[in-house]
């Protein structure tokens, strides 16, 4: 997801990112596919806005000096069209505001679960071989590809190209759309979509794991040796490819990813949060000790998080979750997708112990008015939780002397 025309990688951490919905999944990933390898050549760019036909007019030119030619740039422009339903899907992410407890239920069923473990036998030779080649175990590719699409069920129906286009234009993040939108043309000359008819989600993902084009063009993988590269229709090409992409992003080969925790009585919670990180022999002094099975290597560094605070589900979070955050920027849905591919692999259902009451979405937007206030980063006030307000939140918790969890409650709002 994300990455920038010029090449080096793009660090957009505004999903936090304004927390895109479970089919707009936008990837950071180093940009290094063949249209970076175009002879420099600069070109004067409308960045967003203005008249759409204009601004398709500067694509043209863009694509041009990449050197594609005028027959190719023409045909893929050909019939694109500004899609209002996008821009309303893009600006609805309502789902973001749910606490982890309630948002992993409604996600986790127990159809996902039977469908997992049955797609886990069907394709167990593909899941092996990724395993092999790329270092990614089963459960979170199914977890993925149960969240992505529910197996391939729901790939999406908006066109691709004019998704792509349309969110470029906009100046939302035109950073984050306009080199995906040269990228399918570069997707096209191969043969990897048709710009007329290739459907996929909102923001512009194809295929049953849903990637975007500069995705495809560095890590798709043609797994069935069929000769192409087919995300939509082949499980054995979408999953090879998305554990490429994850391979790609820095997946650890034979490292956890997330395992359930308990925290001792007194516990300082200050040390939790994805921006801490300690060695497992240092957590286990400190009293965390996993609720089943073993926190294993010792010497492996892990950062405790606790979703919905102290008193809900609390998890040691090692390096490969936060790879996890390059798929997704949503910590609600990484921590479900992460909690869920355990689940996969045999973990027992959480702990959900009795979480302090949470905010609503209006609540939630007070007190992130009051955190920007104060001078704390919080970025859009927008009602989620994000990785810029539990840091403000942690903050101020502390601050207040209550326990610093990072979960924001009636209280906290209340005492600011």
């Amino acid at each position: 997801m994300e990455r920038m025309g010029s090449c080096p990688r793009l660090v957009t951490i505004a999903m936090v990112r304004n927390e895109l919905s479970m089919n707009a999944l936008l990837r950071i990933a180093f940009v290094t596919t063949l249209t970076c390898l175009a002879p420099l050549t600069v070109v004067a760019q409308t960045p967003c806005g203005g008249s759409f036909n204009a601004f398709i007019a500067d694509l043209k030119t863009e694509a041009r000096a990449k050197g594609h030619s005028r027959r190719t740039i023409n045909t893929f422009f050909d019939g694109t069209q500004q899609s209002a339903s996008v821009l309303k899907a893009d600006r609805s992410q309502g789902v973001f505001q749910k606490p982890f407890i309630d948002f992993s239920r409604a996600l986790i069923s127990s159809n996902r679960i039977n469908a997992g473990a049955a797609n886990a036998k069907k394709w167990a030779s593909t899941f092996d071989r990724a395993e092999r080649q790329f270092g990614v175990p089963r459960g979170i590719l199914l977890a993925f590809w149960a969240f992505e699409t529910d197996f391939g069920a729901f790939q999406g129906n908006y066109n691709t190209r004019d998704a792509l286009v349309t969110l470029a234009h906009d100046c939302r993040r035109p950073d984050l759309f306009r080199p995906q939108v040269l990228a399918a043309i570069e997707l096209y000359e191969q043969g990897g979509m048709d710009p007329s008819t290739t459907t996929g989600a909102w923001a512009g993902e194809i295929g049953m794991v849903q990637m975007l084009p500069e995705d495809i063009l560095r890590n798709g993988v043609d797994a069935d040796g069929d000769g192409r590269v087919s995300l939509k229709t082949s499980a054995p090409d979408a999953l090879m490819s998305g554990a490429k992409l994850l391979a790609d992003l820095g997946w650890k080969a034979n490292q956890p990813w997330l395992h359930e925790v308990s925290a001792p009585a007194g516990f300082d919670w200050s040390l939790s949060g994805t921006d801490k990180e300690l060695t497992v022999a240092d957590w286990q002094k400190r009293g965390i000790t996993a609720r089943s099975g073993s926190l294993g290597n010792s010497r492996l560094k892990a950062s405790l998080i606790a979703p919905q605070g102290r008193n809900g589900p609390v998890f040691l979070a090692y390096p490969n979750f936060k790879v996890l955050f390059e798929w997704n920027q949503s910590f609600v849905y990484v921590t479900t997708a992460a909690y869920f591919a355990t689940r996969l692999s045999g973990a027992p259902v959480y702990d959900a112990g009795n979480p302090d009451a949470g905010l609503d979405g209006d609540r939630m937007k007070a007190l992130q008015s009051k955190l920007a206030a104060r001078g704390y980063d919080v970025g859009k006030i927008d009602g989620i939780l994000g990785a810029g307000t539990r840091a403000a939140v942690q903050d101020v918790q502390q601050k207040l002397g209550m326990p610093a969890d990072a979960w924001p409650t009636p209280e906290l709002l209340d005492r600011l």
